[in-house]
């Protein structure tokens, strides 16, 4: 199986590219974001692969790093979600921010991708929602001091903080954001209207 490519870039398509390794192109399949930050026609180039065979096709999909590699593998895991949808979500949603709206539980971002309807946007977001603490930018429970020892934000506490900023007119993911970066911060002042208090300064900033 094919993990990684490197050579010079051959060509460049709406939707995937030929890179030439000592001679053999390849076709590659990649993301808008992916094929926007590809170097020109004739450029070196390294790209992240993951292979899929299947009885009439062998295809190549290509990354600019293994972090997007990682997201078109646990995309797929949802059912419904197959290599073009991945890709358009990719596309159309940077990794910070995918993986920040999976755990704000923010659907209309990944909504944005074509192909991708509500009921699909939901069932992405609801299925993924334990899975991305590990790729998430800022963490749903976040440590924070108090009491000369780290404490964790209490989880009830945080979701009704961003209950109430989306009422105020925020979108969910930056109220997210803001809450669990208010939290990190906060000194001990972890109940719903410290965090909402803490949340709108840093919204306000």
């Amino acid at each position: 199986m094919i993990a990684k490519l490197k050579g010079l870039v051959d060509s460049i398509s709406e939707g995937d590219c030929v890179i030439d390794v000592n001679g053999v192109g390849y076709l590659v399949f990649c993301s808008g974001r992916t094929l926007g930050n590809l170097p020109a026609e004739g450029e070196a180039v390294t790209l992240m692969i993951e292979t899929h065979v299947r009885e009439d096709h062998i295809h190549l999909f290509g990354f600019a790093s293994a972090l997007e590699r990682d997201w078109f593998k646990l995309l797929q895991t949802v059912q419904g979600v197959g290599a073009k949808v991945t890709l358009a979500i990719l596309s159309a949603v940077g990794i910070d921010e995918l993986s920040n709206s999976i755990s704000a539980q923010d659907k209309t971002v990944v909504g944005r991708a074509t192909g991708v309807g509500p009921k699909l946007a939901t069932r992405i977001v609801t299925e993924l929602k334990d899975k991305v603490a590990k790729f998430a930018t800022l963490p749903k429970t976040a440590e924070v001091k108090g009491g000369g020892a780290a404490a964790v934000v209490n989880n009830t506490a945080t979701q009704d903080a961003v209950s109430a900023l989306v009422n105020l007119g925020y979108r969910q993911t930056e109220a997210y954001m803001a809450v669990s970066a208010a939290a990190r911060a906060a000194e001990g002042e972890t109940g719903v209207s410290d965090l909402i208090r803490l949340g709108l300064k840093e919204l306000a900033q």
